[in-house]
């Protein structure tokens, strides 16, 4: 079964086809030219569904089975912020490091060294005849520093509940375990198997 993809983050499309193996998984840009599309949901869910949305109608097939995930982190000290704005958390066009440095200057700026945190990410689905989402967490702390290199985002700076070392530090087997998107995935192939 082929499954496109409504993003073209390379980070986001590398985990997602290791978490689904079993399908052929096709970023959407090597479909059709990449096109911009207003995220403007006030939610994880919502704006999960608008891209899968966007995508599948751009793509005029009605045999796809397009995939979207909206993701991000909350951070308590910083009232849930940057939440659904996790991916321009440092400006519209912020990359993954621009974010990341902003995001821990929030947190040194109330003065602490860490805060409770959680990563959401929420899968949506589309296909000709119905939509579905699923959604997953991921509880720990976020640090005002970045430690390791591995994952991309936020990775550097999120230590998982019952870990010492971040995502930027532990081993991909590891974080595809525990990981928000990994939960959420696995409710995905749950439904997946349903659609013919």
């Amino acid at each position: 079964m082929k499954l496109v993809l409504a993003t073209s983050n390379k980070g986001k499309v590398r985990e997602i086809k290791a978490l689904c193996e079993d399908y052929e998984v096709i970023p959407y840009s090597e479909l059709i030219q990449e096109f911009e599309i207003i995220e403007d949901g006030d939610t994880f869910k919502e704006n999960a569904l608008i891209k899968a949305r966007a995508v599948f109608i751009a793509l005029n097939d009605e045999d796809v089975i397009v995939l979207a995930d909206d993701s991000g982190i909350s951070v308590d000290i910083l009232d849930g912020k940057p939440g659904i704005y996790s991916a321009r958390h440092a400006g519209v066009d912020a990359n993954d490091k621009d974010n990341l440095y902003k995001l821990i200057e929030d947190i040194k700026a109330k003065g602490v060294d860490s805060s409770p945190a959680y990563y959401t990410a929420a899968i949506a689905i589309v296909t000709k005849d119905a939509e579905y989402c699923v959604h997953g967490w991921m509880y720990g702390t976020a640090l005002s520093e970045a430690i390791g290199d591995g994952g991309f985002g936020y990775d550097p700076m999120f230590k998982p509940l019952g870990y010492e070392k971040t995502l930027g530090e532990l081993d991909d087997k590891v974080k595809r375990k525990l990981s928000h998107r990994a939960k959420a995935l696995s409710l995905a192939k749950k439904i997946l198997k349903t659609i013919k």
